[in-house]
């Protein structure tokens, strides 16, 4: 049976219930829907929860050129996971306010500073592809977190949200294509191959 809504706001309350700073991750393929579940959730939770995606640790694309990875921009590689990990410790501290780098879409790059986290808010959430990776520091990452949900979606969906977002960011309807099928495949079945370790599978729409 599918969870609903109001049952995953009450598992995310449950944690920002419990004694001092919990984080909740949510995982799953591009165009999975992590973003939304992620943002009604913090949005349900009011006060109680703030959001950090892991997107804000996107490389700069002038460091993806030198690496010779732009094309692969989004690929497990062209985060910096080290930088992620430690952030992900830094909250679960709250030692005090703590300030995170969100990654803008129009612009393809992060803005350093740009989401504010205060030592009182009681849970943090965040989510992005690899938080279940057992490469690199992604582990570490994954120590920090109490729970990390799975969010599953039908890959046809997923793959025509894909498409969608492409065309909507400026490319053509045939690179769309070729880039959803392409790079964003390839990381799709990394990811997917994460789930088994998830706390929760979630069953999106």
């Amino acid at each position: 049976m599918p969870d609903s809504f109001d049952a995953l706001v009450a598992s995310a309350a449950a944690l920002a219930a419990r004694p001092g700073r919990a984080l909740l991750g949510i995982a799953g393929a591009p165009a999975s829907g992590k973003s939304t579940l992620a943002e009604q959730l913090v949005a349900a939770l009011g006060d109680d929860a703030v959001l950090v995606p892991m997107d804000g640790f996107h490389l700069d694309d002038e460091v993806l050129r030198r690496h010779g990875s732009w094309e692969r921009k989004g690929a497990i590689d062209t985060f910096d996971d080290a930088g992620f990990a430690e952030l992900l410790h830094r909250l679960r501290a709250a030692g005090g306010t703590v300030y995170a780098p969100r990654f803008d879409r129009a612009l393809e790059a992060s803005i350093g500073g740009a989401i504010e986290v205060a030592p009182h808010v009681p849970l943090v959430v965040t989510e992005g592809n690899y938080l279940l990776a057992d490469t690199g520091a992604w582990p570490i990452a994954r120590a920090a977190l109490d729970e990390v949900w799975f969010l599953r979606i039908h890959p046809e969906i997923r793959r025509n949200r894909l498409i969608a977002r492409h065309i909507r960011f400026g490319r053509s309807p045939a690179e769309a294509r070729a880039r959803a099928d392409g790079t964003d495949e390839t990381n799709a079945r990394l990811i997917q191959a994460t789930a088994p370790r998830a706390d929760r599978v979630v069953d999106g729409a």
